[in-house]
């Protein structure tokens, strides 16, 4: 017998996130490395924790077994508890057939059995692909204080970014009474953040009806949001005005990176009252050495650096040579940057070598976008990659690691 919760979040994490090109070939979205000695679901998990929510399902599909591995049975964010914590949540075979999560909506629908075990009176859906601090308890205390139906977590965007979002019109005590799912010409600034509390028996009923119409996109933002709002009932917006980054771009997820450094961060990952919790292993001190320039970076435990590194974000294990020169970028886990090596505003993938005369990007004010280098390779020596390339096997110059 499970014990009834309150509330219990459910996690979409099953994105296959192809606008994050090479990165994502391999790893699903949420397990790609971020901030040196983090995966970018950490910090929805963390703030789960820091919550108070203690039971959570992680609902994954696309390469789910680098993040499964990952997640495991969730020690690091001390959801390791019997008769809850944290649960992963694949499609199955089921009675009646197996079925792909077909849109967030019946992704939800598929596992309503997990749901149920627990009786609780609400569900938070989450999304695994942003970074942001957020206290889902607050939140929950004004859904309960308000009496929705539905709360949406909304935060303000520019007007020119708004048809990339859920948009929302709302009266004087944040009541919706008007949603538009990524319009074109949007009628508002209030912007979705994909974070929603459901009541659940009022989530279960639009699951079971939107499943059973024909066409429908099994989607939150198309289908249950409106059709919720249409039959009358009480969704309330409840603003955030913290940071928050969806990195779901390359650009994106290089800014979110860079948000990090500096005297005064845009985002304080080094925050002791809300702190990041993430499955780290134990790696040795780095190590930084006589000739080397360290300036405005972050260098993660196991790293040798004997080169030089600016503005940069480097993940546990990378060494930097000697000679070698990396600005301006971020640099996933056991990496080697060879001797007379350039990096210039580019994103490095784990498991990869960048080798002796190489260079790889080219100076971030003259550059026409991101270099990003996929996992497992090796730059050849002295070999040309231009700015903004996407590189995996197949480009020249470019060979898979015998490591």
């Amino acid at each position: 017998m499970y014990k009834k919760k309150e509330c219990v979040a459910m996690l979409l994490a099953g994105g296959q996130g192809s606008r994050l090109y090479t990165l994502t070939e391999k790893t699903a979205k949420p397990a790609v490395s971020f901030g040196g000695k983090y995966r970018i679901i950490d910090f929805t998990m963390s703030n789960c924790v820091n919550s108070g929510i203690d039971t959570v399902g992680v609902l994954t599909q696309y390469q789910p077994l680098v993040l499964n591995e990952y997640i495991g049975n969730g020690q690091p964010w001390d959801l390791d508890r019997m008769n809850s914590g944290v649960m992963i949540l694949p499609p199955y075979q089921g009675k009646k057939g197996a079925d792909w999560y077909k849109g967030t909506a019946n992704a939800i629908y598929q596992n309503l059995d997990f749901i149920n075990r627990y009786d609780p009176d609400y569900v938070l859906i989450l999304s695994g692909d942003h970074i942001y601090k957020m206290d889902y308890d607050a939140m929950l205390q004004d859904h309960k204080a308000t009496g929705a139906d539905c709360t949406i977590a909304v935060l303000e965007v520019p007007l020119s970014e708004a048809s990339r979002f859920g948009i929302m019109v709302t009266d004087e005590t944040r009541r919706i009474t008007k949603f538009q799912e990524k319009p074109k010409n949007p009628i508002s600034t209030k912007a979705s953040m994909g974070i929603y509390i459901f009541n659940k028996d009022v989530l279960q009923k639009y699951l079971v009806q939107d499943e059973n119409t024909p066409g429908s996109s099994n989607d939150f933002g198309k289908n249950i949001i409106p059709n919720m709002l249409g039959d009358g009932l009480k969704l309330y917006a409840y603003p955030f005005d913290g940071y928050w980054k969806d990195v779901g771009t390359i650009s994106s997820l290089w800014e979110a990176n860079m948000d990090l450094l500096g005297e005064h961060p845009k985002f304080n990952i080094h925050d002791k009252k809300w702190r990041i919790f993430s499955r780290n292993y134990t790696e040795p001190p780095h190590y930084v050495g006589e000739k080397a320039n360290v300036l405005n970076s972050i260098i993660t435990e196991g790293c040798e650096i004997e080169g030089n590194v600016q503005n940069s974000v480097l993940s546990k294990g990378v060494i930097v040579e000697e000679g070698a020169f990396v600005k301006d970028s971020v640099i996933m886990s056991d990496t080697v940057i060879k001797s007379g090596a350039v990096v210039n505003y580019s994103i490095i993938d784990s498991d990869t070598v960048i080798s002796g005369g190489a260079s790889v990007g080219e100076d971030k004010e003259t550059a026409k976008g991101i270099t990003v280098i996929g996992s497992g390779l090796v730059v050849g020596e002295g070999a040309k990659i231009e700015a903004g390339a996407m590189v995996n096997a197949d480009y020249d110059g470019v060979s898979v690691a015998n490591k």
